[in-house]
C-alpha cells in the first residue's frame, strides 16, 4: 500500500509490501522449519558427539561442531525473523527488522571461529592418527545426510528471498554433503586402513564451512554497513528513475537493507510539472516490481537549484 504525504513542493510515497517481488515468503512463515530443523539438528549432534568420541573419529567430531554451530545460528535466524515482526515503537521507528542483519553476521562469525578449532584439532591429528571405528561413523553420517538433506529442503523455497534463510539452507545443504564424505571416506578407511583419511576429511570439511560462511559473511557486513544489497543494481535504478517522464535529474538516492528481506529507497526526484498521487503510487509499485525495493520515499522537487543535496554525487 502506498502513501503520499505533500509537504509544500515535497512529496513523500512509501511502499510497505511484505516480502520481495517473486520471493513473497514472510520470514514468520517459516518458524515450523527453523523449530524441526533446530531439533533434528539437536539431537543429531548429541549422537554425533557421543558416537564420534567412542569410534574414536575427528571426521565425525569436527562435522558435530560444524552442526553444533548451525544449530546455534539456527535459533539466532529464528529469533531474529520473530524480532523482525515486531511493531514499531517511539524509540525503534522500523521495528527490529534489522536484527536479522545482526542474526546472519553473528552467525557468519560462528562458522568461521567453528573452522579454526576443525583445522587445528585436524591438524594434530595427522602427526598423530588414531584408529577409527568404520562402521559406526559411516551408520551415524549416513543419518547426518537424511537429517540435513531433509532440513535444507525446509529452507529451498525461500533461499532466495532472505538472507537468513539462505544462510540455513546453505548450511543443512554443506552439511549434508560433508556427512556424505565422511561416509565415503570411512568405507575408503576400512578398507585400505589409511587412519591419515580421517583429519585429512575434517580439513576438507573446514573448508566447506569457510566457503558458506565467508559468502554470508560479505553479505551481511554489506547489509550491516547499508550497501547496495545483492542482486540490486544501483545504476539500473537511477536509469529508470532519470526516465520517468517529467523527470530531468535523480540525486540523493540511496538504496539499503531495512533487513535480511526487506529493501528500502530514498531519492530526490526533480521534476518541473509538480507530481500527483498517480505518478507516485505508479513509480512505487514500478521499483517493486522491477527491484524487489518495498519501502520507497522520494521527495518531488520543481526547482533544480534548491536542494543543497544536488548534485547526485552529494551525501
Amino acid at each position: 500500500m502506498a502513501h503520499d504525504h505533500s509537504h509544500h513542493n515535497h512529496s513523500h510515497t512509501h511502499d510497505h509490501s511484505n516480502g520481495q517481488a517473486g520471493h513473497s515468503h514472510a520470514p514468520d512463515s517459516f518458524g515450523w522449519a527453523f523449530a524441526i530443523g533446530a531439533a533434528l539438528n539437536t539431537a543429531f549432534v548429541i549422537a554425533e558427539l557421543i558416537f564420534g568420541y567412542a569410534a574414536n573419529s575427528l571426521a565425525l567430531i569436527s562435522d558435530a561442531v560444524h552442526n553444533l554451530s548451525d544449530v546455534i545460528a539456527l535459533l539466532l535466524a529464528w529469533g531474529a525473523a520473530w524480532l523482525s515482526q515486531k511493531q514499531p515503537t517511539q524509540r525503534h521507528t522500523y521495528g527490529y527488522r534489522r536484527a536479522s542483519i545482526l542474526a546472519a553476521l553473528f552467525n557468519a562469525g560462528l562458522l568461521l571461529v567453528a573452522v579454526g578449532g576443525i583445522v587445528v584439532e585436524a591438524v594434530n591429528r595427522l602427526y598423530s592418527p588414531a584408529p577409527v571405528a568404520g562402521w559406526m561413523v559411516v551408520v551415524v553420517a549416513a543419518l547426518g545426510v537424511a537429517i540435513n538433506g531433509g532440513t535444507a529442503l525446509l529452507f529451498m523455497r525461500g533461499r532466495h528471498g532472505d538472507l537468513n534463510i539462505r544462510g540455513a539452507y546453505l548450511h543443512m545443504v554443506a552439511d549434508a554433503g560433508v556427512s556424505l564424505g565422511v561416509v565415503v571416506a570411512a568405507f575408503v578407511i576400512m578398507l585400505t586402513g589409511w587412519l591419515w583419511l580421517d583429519p585429512a576429511i575434517s580439513l576438507v570439511i573446514a573448508a566447506v564451512v569457510f566457503w558458506s560462511g565467508w559468502g554470508l559473511a560479505r553479505d551481511s557486513v554489506n547489509l550491516a554497513l547499508d550497501g547496495v544489497p545483492r542482486g540490486i543494481e544501483l545504476a539500473q535504478v537511477r536509469d529508470y528513475l532519470a526516465g520517468l517522464e517529467g523527470v530531468s535529474d535523480v540525486h540523493d538516492l540511496h538504496v539499503w537493507a531495512m533487513s535480511t528481506n526487506e529493501t528500502a529507497l530514498t531519492a530526490h526526484l526533480v521534476r518541473p510539472g509538480g507530481t500527483d498521487d498517480a505518478f507516485l503510487h505508479g513509480v512505487c509499485e514500478e521499483l517493486s516490481h522491477r527491484f524487489n525495493i518495498h519501502h520507497t520515499t522520494l521527495q518531488i522537487e520543481v526547482d533544480p537549484d534548491v536542494c543543497k543535496l544536488a548534485p547526485a554525487n552529494v551525501v
